[in-house]
């Protein structure tokens, strides 16, 4: 008689196998009496489940680009950094392909750093286009955080190696653009194309902060990420502002002396 398949060895199996493997996965083991078994049988079932109603989800994520199909190419545009006190305010445009169906993707903030990376490698791989815009503190200070943000992302937009058709954007309407607009308000969490696109400008702006976290560890912009906290606060008030520090975000707590 054969031996049947060591338990640890079926678990391997399961870690390993993509979604389309589970239904055979779960009609293979379901007949196996093993106590251990049939709990990798159940979780199977519970994943398939869970990937079902993400699935659900992503779809509804996709009411607006499916209603705007016929427009041609759609893009998503949204921002990251408009409230910090240091560092750029940074855009990213987004063009999805019609039959996108990367999972998990949602408002950059509802996700883990480790989710946002993950999905931050996918989109760049899958999608038709991507364009990346910053506008720098000093910019900021002159012309004021909305106007920067335009700035930004209208530059996200013109580094897009696609023209698009049709702009959805996260609550805003940029500008001087001549590309048809909508504004959608927390479009992040409701269309896949401004999520995309949000994921994209978190995780570029992020991991620039984190790299002047090594040229400047005092403030601890790899931790706050130019935002606000208490110890970045205090940081400001001992070491005086850096050269990436927002001086109209800044100007109450920390005031320069009139030489």
């Amino acid at each position: 008689m054969r031996e049947s398949k060591k338990i640890a060895e079926i678990k391997e199996e399961l870690q390993a196998a993509e979604e389309t493997m589970l239904p055979s996965f779960i009609l293979k083991y379901r007949t196996d009496e093993r106590a251990g078994v049939q709990r990798l049988v159940v979780h199977a079932e519970k994943r398939q489940e869970v990937l079902k109603l993400e699935r659900q989800r992503i779809e509804k994520l996709k009411v607006y680009e499916k209603q705007y199909e016929d427009r041609g190419y759609i893009c998503g545009i949204d921002e990251a950094g408009r409230g910090p006190l240091a560092g750029p305010v940074v855009a990213g445009a987004v063009i999805l392909p019609k039959d996108c169906g990367i999972l998990y993707i949602n408002d950059s903030k509802k996700l883990s750093k480790k989710k946002r990376e993950e999905l931050y490698e996918v989109i760049m791989e899958q999608a038709v286009a991507t364009g990346i815009g910053m506008a720098s503190p000093a910019r900021i200070d002159e012309i004021n955080i909305l106007q920067a943000t335009y700035e930004a992302m209208c530059q996200a937009i013109q580094n897009l190696s696609v023209t698009p058709d049709i702009l959805l954007n996260d609550a805003v309407t940029i500008p001087q653009v001549p590309i048809p607009q909508i504004p959608i308000i927390k479009g992040d969490a409701k269309s896949i194309s401004i999520g995309a696109a949000s994921i994209l400008a978190k995780v570029t702006r992020d991991r620039l902060m984190t790299e002047y976290d090594k040229i400047m560890p005092e403030y601890g912009f790899a931790q706050n990420k130019g935002y606000g906290s208490q110890a970045h606060i205090e940081a400001i008030r001992e070491h005086g502002p850096s050269l990436i520090h927002r001086k109209s975000f800044i100007k109450n707590i920390y005031l320069e002396k009139d030489e």
